[in-house]
């Protein structure tokens, strides 16, 4: 059966009591999360990192990352629920940018800080949600709610990006070569199994080997090739941590024939071995 569009609401406080004992431990799901942390202080974990929290910091959590509230119990806020579908629904440039910007970036901080001002107009959007979802009229239920979502996103990608703006007033945020990155991070995603190499995914995306360098190093100081690796060990550290798959299994999900040099190319990153690694975490 098909997935349906899903949407959800919580207080953040009200949640955390009632999932205290999940929401503390390393978990993952199969949809996004927003976490807006209009009050409290304390540490999240997102992909074995810990993030400071703080007043107004919000969250964004992607399906499959691994993540993780501090035991501070007083923290007040939002959470948000929903699912691809229900976020994306034509592949529109907008909805790629939400998307991909917002979540689905390991190569950026998944947190930024709302000021004075646009918190009261998050607020807004999120009282209206919240009656949307009370409401017994079924009719553009579902389209009103995503359009509140959106709208909520894109004032905080206002917010991002006028932060951005001021910390490097000459670069353009959403220009050419920004929303080429984005796709290049997409494709890694999509394709990081299959052992392509920076080559490959310059064709795939209409640009040389060279430029392609040159955009990442730029834009992240990184090169493809480092981008590429992180994404593989990222993944192979969620799969070591939480799934069922023992090591030499683990290599062979992510593409290496070699359970060795499996072992020897994590340990070359992490400088633990796969073993060593989910000891270390458990």
């Amino acid at each position: 059966m098909p997935d349906k569009p899903q949407f959800a609401l919580h207080d953040l406080n009200e949640y955390l009591k009632t999932n205290q004992c999940q929401a503390v431990k390393p978990h993952i799901h199969s949809f996004y999360q927003i976490i807006w942390f209009k009050r409290g202080h304390g540490k999240h974990a997102v992909d074995f990192k810990a993030y400071d929290v703080f007043d107004n910091a919000i969250f964004f959590i992607a399906p499959n990352q691994i993540h993780y509230f501090d035991d501070q119990q007083h923290y007040e806020g939002v959470l948000l629920h929903f699912n691809h579908l229900f976020l994306v629904q034509d592949e529109s440039p907008l909805d790629f940018m939400l998307n991909c910007n917002l979540f689905n970036n390991p190569f950026q901080q998944p947190s930024c800080c709302i000021g004075v001002g646009i918190d009261t107009i998050l607020d807004q959007y999120i009282l209206q949600m919240k009656g949307e979802l009370e409401s017994e009229e079924s009719f553009g239920k579902e389209m009103i709610l995503r359009n509140y979502l959106k709208s909520f996103l894109i004032q905080i990608q206002r917010e991002k990006k006028h932060f951005e703006k001021v910390s490097d007033p000459q670069s353009p945020i959403f220009d050419e070569k920004r929303m080429i990155l984005m796709k290049f991070i997409t494709l890694i995603d999509e394709n990081y199994k299959k052992g392509y190499s920076v080559t490959e995914y310059a064709r795939l995306l209409h640009i040389s080997s060279r430029s392609l360098s040159d955009l990442t190093q730029n834009q992240i100081n990184k090169t493809p090739s480092q981008m590429i690796h992180e994404r593989i060990i990222l993944e192979a550290q969620r799969l070591l941590l939480y799934s069922e798959l023992n090591v030499n299994q683990v290599g062979y999900r992510l593409g290496f024939d070699d359970p060795s040099y499996f072992v020897k190319y994590f340990k070359k990153y992490i400088s633990l071995s796969p073993s060593e690694f989910k000891k270390s975490v458990s």
